[in-house]
């Protein structure tokens, strides 16, 4: 390395005699002027050696660098200053040019004594400890930040000389990097050097910088190509995460990005692999951007006389804000064009710049594509592709041990594709994935607006997309296609679009408080993201479940695992493509098709997940509940069963009734959470309102959910067939009239009869458990009996939905005040919306989605308070 050497005394000769000693470029020396007619000892080593000596009286003037001082300086070209015992004021102009910037050599234990007399003062108070601080220069006194610290004991008999000679050396210059050292502290190295002046190491005949480590190596495995790296406790392995890394403890760390000695950097995974060096040939037009990138480029980077094609945009003296606007440039210079920052450092020189610039307006952009293996099916007049593989931390992967299994289509039972079924290792890698990305990563450091800018790119690819994946959602789930294009999907792209909303309107408060008199208090609150979060969905709405939780967990700041229903991955895994094309960083969501029992559970057990959120049964929701709290006390927010009542009163208007009640049952096949589950008929009007019922119910056609005109398609699973089945058959033997229905539907697949019970009393088993089904529970109430009706409609452990029908206002009023349920509907039902808060009492969970309730739930709040 080129090393420039500002110092003096016997000190600064030890440490300039230590740098040639280890075959580094002294490229001239910086000392003191002669004193009595007797050059400094730093000036004669140098001199010996036929190395350029100056004896500067002073290198600024009334607080001014000289400029024919620093002139002279900069000619040499130094990449490194080395200050050893340099009692002169060094300009910032010197301390901040070189590449890697200025190390200070101090010879005590900063901060306990700072100036030229620290080692005389460690004597002086009778130190036990002593030792040596190298610093990154600063414009302070010994106030840099520190870089490396050394202790040895002190003698009795200790002297300022035996102290220099027994240990105060210069250490570190040896390799910037110590490898005799764990591999947390290597860690904390390289992130600490981080993106200035870089961490490096000697390794291949050449200087290698490192930038991006993490600890988070759940899962990897060191199998790769080795990297020797010289005085290192083991090689490197070159790895397709990235270069694993060994600490003397054995443990590992991962590097994403390697800067080479040209200045290029590379994906860490690279090192070893044959870059694609083809330079493209630039058309007229092409060349014509250049020369404006160019002049972008001049501008943004003053001190440049002249942008040339190895100009490197860093080394030129840009800060993080210059890559700010160089993108914000290039998207007014190129129609709008997306950079994202980390594109900047992956190609720093002005050529590399121009070929992935150009490479994006040409849309062959290779290093950003993900390699999708998907399954195609012709349906629907679509040509389906579906990623059938685990998403974690942007890349479509199979499971542990490549394990698979048959997703059904419930229309005719037949298999639509194997998809890879996620083991408890796969559950760690992408919860590590999720860590790395909140805590390391773009998502954290964009602004919230920029978040929101992504999530309305998310929901206008869904909304390009929306065909395909209501195309899905029946040939996986059994929705009819209309209500999925309308519901599964619909709401799902409106939720995504409400919640990128709120990203930039997240904001804490002031809170007046008492005052610590004579002084003052402020007390403020700040909204935080949790971390990362797990969701785990059923498999009624997949896709719309999905988008409910994802997109409030997303707005927030969250980095989020989803693991969606074994029997219905599909569309989630088609929103992780598109996730990709929408430019969410990597890592920030990762998806996870597999078992309940399994996955779901470690996700709950697992010591890095800050919060579960859950839609399912209320079993389920009770033990998850349990184990967020034997874990780490994670928020946990559930959305469990239900047993919703529906009360239908005399003087409603009938028609409306009807209609709605059939929607309230029979809507998504009954499998909805807040079906109404029980239907209480004012006696006057009941034998009526079953009538047109039945009527309605006669009308509805079964059949293949892709067909335009089915209104009702196939039960989601063959398990949730019999159950239903079963049910049916319970309500018989219990003595409930079976009015219509009950039966399989002979068909192929698994299709279920719309089905209606009437006289259905308060203690039978329908009357009291949900089917979630197409199965409609009617009993009667004695007409003008409010008060009796509302205690049998409140008397189940479930509370999240609830529905009444009257022309009476007052008597709608009253009785919405008295239902112990979280949504109440009166002269409606299934009325949903993104921006209503949506979530049960009672046993049927707690916590919100939708609206900016839902918000809540993934956030967490900070209170700070501040005296003045």
């Amino acid at each position: 390395m080129k090393i420039a050497v500002i110092g003096q005394g016997l000190f600064g000769q030890e440490v300039y005699c230590h740098l040639k000693k280890e075959g580094h470029e002294i490229v001239g020396v910086f000392t003191v002027p002669d004193k009595n007619g007797k050059a400094d000892p730093l000036g004669l080593e140098a001199e010996k050696d036929g190395v350029p000596v100056f004896k500067f009286t002073r290198w600024r003037a009334r607080g001014q660098a000289l400029p024919d001082v620093v002139a002279k300086y900069r000619a040499l070209g130094a990449e490194l200053n080395v200050l050893p015992f340099c009692s002169q004021f060094i300009p910032m102009e010197v301390i901040g040019a070189p590449y890697h910037g200025s190390i200070i050599y101090h010879p005590s234990l900063l901060p306990r004594h700072r100036g030229a007399s620290a080692i005389n003062w460690t004597l002086i108070h009778g130190d036990k400890k002593g030792g040596f601080t190298i610093f990154w220069a600063d414009d302070g006194l010994d106030t840099g930040d520190l870089l490396l610290q050394k202790e040895c004991e002190i003698l009795p008999d200790d002297t300022v000389s035996t102290l220099y000679n027994r240990f105060l050396f210069p250490e570190g210059i040896k390799g910037m990097i110590n490898w005799e050292q764990p591999a947390e502290a290597i860690h904390n190295w390289i992130r600490g050097n981080d993106k200035v002046p870089g961490a490096w190491t000697e390794a291949c005949g050449q200087k290698l910088t490192f930038f991006n480590s993490t600890l988070n190596t759940a899962g990897l495995v060191p199998e790769g190509e080795a990297l020797p790296i010289p005085e290192a406790h083991r090689p490197g392995v070159v790895t397709k995460e990235g270069l694993i890394l060994f600490g003397n403890d054995d443990r590992m760390l991962l590097v994403k990005n390697i800067q080479l000695e040209d200045g290029k950097m590379i994906p860490a995974s690279k090192f070893f692999g044959r870059e694609d060096n083809d330079t493209l040939e630039l058309t007229e037009a092409e060349l014509v951007t250049r020369e404006a990138v160019r002049k972008a480029w001049k501008r943004i980077l003053p001190n440049v006389l002249e942008v040339e094609d190895s100009t490197d945009f860093f080394k030129s003296g840009a800060a993080s804000v210059d890559v700010v606007r160089l993108v914000e440039e290039m998207k007014e210079l190129c129609d709008g064009l997306e950079l994202e920052n980390e594109d900047i450092y992956m190609a720093t020189t002005f050529m590399d710049f121009i070929q992935l610039l150009v490479r994006k307006l040409r849309g062959d952009d290779r290093k950003s594509e993900c390699i999708i293996d998907y399954v195609e099916k012709a349906i629907n007049k679509l040509i389906l592709q579906m990623p059938h593989q685990l998403f974690i931390g942007g890349m479509f992967v199979d499971a542990e041990d490549a394990k698979t299994y048959g997703t059904i289509n419930p229309t005719d039972g037949s298999v639509i594709c194997q998809v890879s079924l996620a083991q408890i290792s796969d559950v760690d890698k992408a919860v590590a994935a999720a860590k790395d990305a909140f805590e390391n990563g773009l998502w954290g450091k964009i602004s919230a607006r920029d978040r929101g800018r992504l999530l309305y790119r998310l929901a206008d690819l869904m909304e390009q997309h929306q065909e395909e994946l209501a195309t899905i959602e029946a040939l996986d789930a059994g929705a009819t296609y209309t209500l999925a294009l309308k519901t599964h999907v619909g709401m799902s792209i409106q939720t995504f679009r409400y919640f990128a909303g709120w990203c930039d309107k997240i904001q804490g408060s002031t809170i007046p408080i008492n005052q610590a008199r004579p002084n003052r208090n402020l007390t403020l609150t700040r909204k935080e993201p949790i971390g990362v979060c797990g969701i785990i969905i059923p498999w009624n709405y997949p896709l719309m479940m999905l988008s409910w939780k994802t997109a409030a967990c997303l707005a927030a700041g969250n980095t989020v695992v989803i693991k969606p229903a074994q029997v219905t991955p599909l569309t989630a895994l088609k929103f992780a493509e598109l996730t990709l094309k929408a430019g969410i960083p990597k890592g920030v969501i990762n998806i996870l098709p597999g078992s309940g029992s399994l996955i779901g559970q470690r996700l709950s057990d697992h010591p890095d997940v800050r919060k579960i959120g859950f839609t399912g049964s209320t079993e389920v929701g009770k033990h998850i509940m349990k184990s967020c709290a034997l874990s780490n006390v994670k928020k946990v927010s559930l959305e469990l069963g239900g047993k919703s009542p529906l009360i239908i009163f005399a003087d409603c208007d009938l028609s409306k009734a009807v209609q709605m009640a059939m929607s309230s049952v029979f809507f998504n096949k009954g499998e909805n959470c807040i079906a109404a589950g029980r239907l209480f008929i004012e006696d006057s009007i009941h034998d009526q309102f079953l009538q047109k019922v039945v009527e309605e119910v006669s009308k509805m056609k079964i059949g293949n959910p892709l067909d335009r005109d089915t209104n009702h398609g196939p039960q989601n699973h063959q398990a949730h067939l019999q159950k239903l089945i079963e049910y049916c058959q319970r309500g018989v033997k219990e003595g409930a009239t079976l009015v219509c229905g009950g039966n399989q539907v002979p068909l192929p697949g698994f299709f279920f009869e719309p089905t209606v019970f009437t006289d259905v009393e308060d203690h039978m088993f329908i009357a009291k458990e949900e089917s979630f089904g197409p199965i409609m529970i009617i009993s009667r109430f004695a007409n003008g009996d409010v008060d009796t009706v509302l205690s049998r409609a409140n008397a189940t452990e479930f509370g999240l939905a609830s529905g009444i029908f009257t022309r009476d206002i007052s008597k709608a009023l009253y009785v919405s005040d008295k239902l112990e349920a979280g949504t109440v509907f009166i002269n409606t039902y299934n009325k949903t919306d993104v921006a209503a808060p949506f979530g049960g009492f009672k046993q049927s969970g707690f916590g919100k989605d939708l609206g900016e309730a839902a918000l809540n739930e993934y956030l967490r709040v900070k209170t700070i308070t501040v005296e003045y």
